[in-house]
């Protein structure tokens, strides 16, 4: 009998949903087919079988989230890779397979020795925490023992503590003006409605993922947010200039975003400590760049990543953000497509944005928004007004790694780089 895992899809993911079971009980299974979906806030993945045999046993339910490398499943595995026959006689057409029942409950050992699956009732596991947990707590100065855990055997996870977090912030607020006075705000409006009054929309589990990892973000790293403006009047008169010849010569479109990411690169190299994360009081400083772009489909945001970008010519940079927005929009991204990651670059400018406060993502010290280009009057040398093509840059930072100065003169280095295209330059 052997344990499929749930697995660490990400580097920054450590947990996943299991969206639905691909295989049931006292189905046969073989190596690498895949027995279940499962779904985080960067990927949606096939979980695979490790071995030939027989599903025994769904620990985890649809729709529940669970850490990486928590049971999900137990399998009876073939050691001749092949299902055994029935009857005395060991040939091929003796008998159909023989599927073995189902264990029962006293068949499987928890971690902790006692008898029982995983998710089975009982405190065997309740005083166990995992490092992740942990450093939580040690962060936000919290008491695990009064926190309810809904892990397996009632262990507390992630989750639960920032839940916790998230109840206490609730309670200690001040209630919402007007409340003693009968008038609704907030939720206490949204509490007086009536069935015919309101729509409840059950979350999908891709946005509960993302909900999650928002939520953790936020908690985790203390959020700073700065920005500047960039005259790209130059940029967009070159790529006026030269899109439709580059179509021709490349099969894709030639928007905005490959010069925003070359700029962001180049800029990396310039101050690598912006290509760089926070763990265990430490910064870590990542030597590669590996550009995480979010791509939005009509139901998830995606963050696939182009591997050494600063590596990469505008040419070889629009080519490979169109691969990747191109498979996410079709569901087509693999896991390694979602790992790396060292800074992300988010163009909310797409759909009209001019301002934005982006949220951090795991694991990762800055994030960049490219808003809308927009003609407005500009003052010029001399006090001359010109209508001028701006953009604004906006970073969110880690505040435990990064600080104002360091990160104004990053942001004044992708602005320098983007105003010094011209019309008649080249790429």
């Amino acid at each position: 009998m052997i344990e499929i895992k749930m697995p660490k899809l990400g580097e920054s993911v450590t947990e996943g949903t299991l969206s639905r079971w691909l295989k049931q009980v006292g189905e046969p299974v073989h190596r690498y087919e895949p027995i279940a979906e499962i779904i985080t806030d960067k990927v949606t993945a096939e979980l695979p079988a490790e071995a030939d045999g027989i599903l025994m046993r769904h620990l985890v339910q649809e729709g529940e989230t669970v850490a990486a490398g928590t049971p999900v499943a137990l399998m009876e595995t073939f050691t001749s890779g092949v299902p055994r026959a029935s009857g005395s006689g060991a040939g091929a057409g003796s008998g159909p397979a023989k599927v073995p029942q189902a264990a029962g409950p006293e068949s499987a050992r928890g971690r902790d020795g006692r008898s029982g699956v995983a998710g089975a009732s009982g405190s065997g596991l309740r005083g166990r925490y995992s490092p992740a947990v942990r450093k939580l707590a040690r962060e936000y100065n919290v008491r695990l023992e009064g926190i309810p855990g809904t892990g397996a055997g009632g262990r507390v996870t992630r989750r639960d503590v920032l839940a916790w977090l998230e109840g206490a912030t609730m309670q200690s607020a001040p209630r919402p003006a007007g409340a003693s006075q009968g008038i609704l705000t907030g939720e206490t409006a949204l509490a007086e409605q009536t069935p015919d009054d309101v729509e409840v929309i059950e979350a999908s589990p891709i946005r509960r993922a993302i909900a999650r990892h928002m939520v953790e973000s936020v908690h985790a790293a203390p959020h700073a947010w700065t920005m500047v403006e960039a005259d790209v009047t130059g940029l967009v008169r070159l790529r006026d200039r030269i899109k439709e010849d580059f179509r021709r010569r490349e099969g894709i479109p030639l928007t905005f975003m490959p010069f925003f990411l070359k700029a962001v690169a180049e800029s990396l190299r310039e101050f690598p400590i912006l290509n760089s994360s926070w763990a265990d009081d430490r910064i870590i400083m990542k030597k590669r760049i590996h550009l995480s772009v979010a791509v939005a489909t009509e139901d998830a945001l995606f963050v696939p990543v182009i591997r050494d970008a600063d590596r990469l010519s505008i040419t070889g940079l629009a080519h490979a953000l169109h691969d990747l927005a191109t498979r996410a929009r079709q569901g087509r991204l693999k896991t390694q497509d979602m790992e790396g990651g060292t800074f992300t670059v988010n163009n909310t400018g797409a759909f009209g944005s001019v301002l934005s406060k982006p949220i951090l993502n795991g694991g990762q010290a800055a994030i960049l928004s490219v808003e809308a280009i927009v003609k407005r009057p500009v003052v010029m040398p001399g006090d001359m007004l010109a209508i001028r093509s701006m953009v604004n840059l906006c970073l969110s930072l880690d505040h435990r790694v990064l600080d104002g100065w360091i990160s104004g003169r990053f942001l004044q280095s992708v602005k320098r780089r983007l105003e010094a295209y011209r019309e008649d330059g080249g790429i």
